[in-house]
């Protein structure tokens, strides 16, 4: 067994803790909570007035460390062991718009699951979110326009909820509305994005089964005063949720600010970080697509964005930042409401029965990541692509 003591934990319950308290971790679970003293054998560490919070969750990362899971699906677990190093416990390997062949691989991949020897330090995999390829080609953004394909044309046969954890898609594609319907008789999670759709449209999908939108505001019919578009029948929909990229540049810290105001508890951030993550500025693949990066974004050549390099764990600062909502708020964005979005009710809280997922926070910085109850190390280094 293992007792934090002395952490501020940042719970549901108390999403402001005024002292701290400690968190014992039993074989993978949280075991109790509160002011609890040592037992016989038990590892303390102390956390020195840290604050505790429930492992981040990513329902939207494309790759980082020059990892791109577009071309090489096959390194997820790689990834997935570095991703904690950024707070995130939990994620969703993003595969945009692409052939059966590449879903095949990543699908492939998930149910492989890790290498012996990685299989405690890697993030647990929720599912793939594929993103794509039911999406409206004027909404492309930087998926490639020649796979954008409609429902009939693709095969779902493999999907499942152990395997897929939310789709995309525009609903007023050609047969959006009955695929949404199929999806959420599977138990897969569905979202709206990359979608011209106009307000009725978007509300056909919510009714049909979305339950959220994919990169609020970003590829999207826009909030107009007598034409709501996609963004605002989300705003108006009490019921669904909504991803936002968190990093002052895909939205403005201003709109970052009236959208958590509007959405409370609605709010998911996402990374939507592509390979460049983690690497210095230069050149990175998406694909077959030539990525520029630079300190602060990601763009093709002729300067859309394609993804980004933001950390989860920067995402919510920002959030805070943007805001000035408080540190619990900002946490539930990254941890329970993805949770739930995803029906993973055991992920996104500390709890006695929770998962061990947590992360130690110093000074508004992720200082150590626990893997469903053991503290992760960067001791593995990723290979080269």
């Amino acid at each position: 067994m293992t007792l934090l003591r002395n952490g501020f934990v940042v719970t549901a319950h108390e999403p402001s803790p005024r002292e701290p308290s400690d968190i014992r971790i039993h074989d993978t679970g949280i075991a109790d909570l509160g002011q609890l003293p040592p037992l016989p054998g038990e590892e303390v560490v102390e956390l020195d007035g840290g604050t505790v919070g429930a492992g981040l969750i990513d329902l939207q990362c494309n790759g980082a460390l020059g990892i791109d899971l577009l071309s090489a699906p096959e390194r997820m677990w790689e990834l997935a062991a570095q991703l904690p190093r950024w707070g995130v416990t939990a994620w969703a390997p993003t595969i945009i718009s692409s052939s059966d062949e590449v879903v095949d691989r990543a699908i492939n991949a998930v149910l492989a699951g890790p290498a012996s020897d990685m299989s405690d330090r890697c993030a647990q995999i929720v599912g793939l979110h594929l993103e794509g390829p039911c999406l409206n080609q004027t909404m492309a953004g930087a998926h490639p326009r020649s796979s954008i394909r409609l429902p009939a044309e693709i095969d779902i046969s493999r999907w499942t909820r152990d395997v897929v954890a939310l789709v995309t898609l525009a609903p007023e594609v050609e047969g959006a509305l009955p695929l949404i319907s199929e999806l959420r008789r599977r138990g897969i999670t569905v979202s709206v994005g990359h979608s011209a759709a106009s307000r009725e449209q978007a509300q056909q999908g919510f009714d049909a089964g979305a339950t959220m939108a994919t990169h609020l505001f970003n590829a999207m019919s826009p909030l107009h005063h007598r034409a709501p578009g996609v963004v605002g029948a989300v705003l108006a929909h009490a019921q669904v949720r909504a991803s936002l990229i968190c990093d002052g540049i895909h939205v403005d810290p201003d709109v970052v600010a009236i959208s958590h105001r509007l959405l409370g508890e609605r709010l998911v951030l996402v990374s939507d970080a592509v390979a460049a993550l983690g690497l210095a500025p230069g050149e990175v693949m998406l694909g077959g697509l030539k990525l520029t990066v630079t300190d602060q974004d990601v763009r093709l050549p002729d300067g859309t964005l394609a993804g980004s390099n933001l950390s989860l764990d920067s995402a919510v600062r920002n959030l805070m930042r943007f805001s000035g909502c408080s540190q619990g708020d900002a946490f539930r964005a990254a941890t329970l409401t993805p949770a739930q979005l995803i029906g993973r009710l055991d992920l996104g809280a500390i709890d006695v029965g929770a998962s061990a997922d947590l992360v130690v926070w110093q000074d508004g910085r992720v200082s150590s990541t626990y893997l469903r109850g053991k503290r992760w190390d960067d001791g593995y280094s990723v290979g080269q692509p």
